[in-house]
């Protein structure tokens, strides 16, 4: 079995020597780095190069949402696990759309806890303690912003491949409109919404209208909540 390359971020030395302690009676996971906040994380994730994360979210200099959040764009190759006293589902929505591939109550059963960094290691994401596919947390993610509401997409603020017609289209998309509700809300014909939705599902990669909301909301055109009313942790 593969060696896993564990980085332990937390401000309190206590909990990161626990969570070591816990770690390095498994055979194939070793801690090859820890911070202790924020900003120090971001920096040595590029110096450590980790396989997974396990990331507090209530950091000094820079919460652990928005380090997860730069972590990811610059090495979406490591897998960032939430652990936090606060277990809401919406600060779970958040911590998922941030990059993040798993979320935890810090008092998780450590047996729980190796596993799921198994699970993330392997590609997989753990929300709820349910073990989910790429698929599956895409749908996931939109339907917990069909609950939370908010905003979608700040106006010339995201580079995008698409034109304002295709943005404007993938907007209603993410709102969970079909390809019928779209085109009777913006007065254009149904062959007309198929024929964008053609075109931005090519522009963007993706095989389908699932796919394509869910990269709006990793990619940050659908914005979390923090960006427009100040980040909070």
């Amino acid at each position: 079995m593969d060696e896993i390359r564990i980085m332990i971020v937390d401000d309190h030395p206590f909990f990161r020597e626990g969570l070591r302690n816990v770690l390095v009676a498994e055979g194939d996971i070793r801690v090859v780095g820890e911070a202790s906040d924020g900003e120090e994380a971001v920096e040595k994730a590029a110096a450590v190069s980790p396989d997974v994360m396990l990331m507090d979210v209530n950091l000094p200099r820079m919460n652990g949402l928005e380090a997860t959040r730069r972590i990811k764009n610059a090495h979406p190759e490591i897998n960032v696990v939430i652990l936090t006293a606060y277990d809401d589902e919406e600060q779970v929505y958040h911590a998922v759309r941030a990059g993040a591939s798993a979320y935890h109550p810090k008092d998780v059963d450590p047996r729980q806890l190796v596993v799921t960094i198994r699970e993330v290691n392997s590609g997989h994401y753990v929300v709820g303690g349910a073990v989910l596919t790429e698929r599956e947390i895409g749908q996931w993610l939109l339907e917990r912003f069909r609950q939370f509401g908010g905003e979608v997409f700040h106006e010339d603020r995201y580079l995008s491949p698409l034109s304002a017609r295709e943005m404007e289209i993938l907007r209603l998309v993410v709102a969970g409109m079909s390809n019928k509700e779209i085109a009777y809300h913006l007065g254009i014909s149904h062959q007309t919404v198929k024929n964008h939705i053609t075109a931005l599902l090519s522009k963007l990669g993706v095989a389908d209208r699932t796919q394509a909301a869910v990269y709006a909301l990793r990619h940050g055109w659908v914005p979390l909540r923090s960006d427009s009313e100040g980040e909070s942790s």
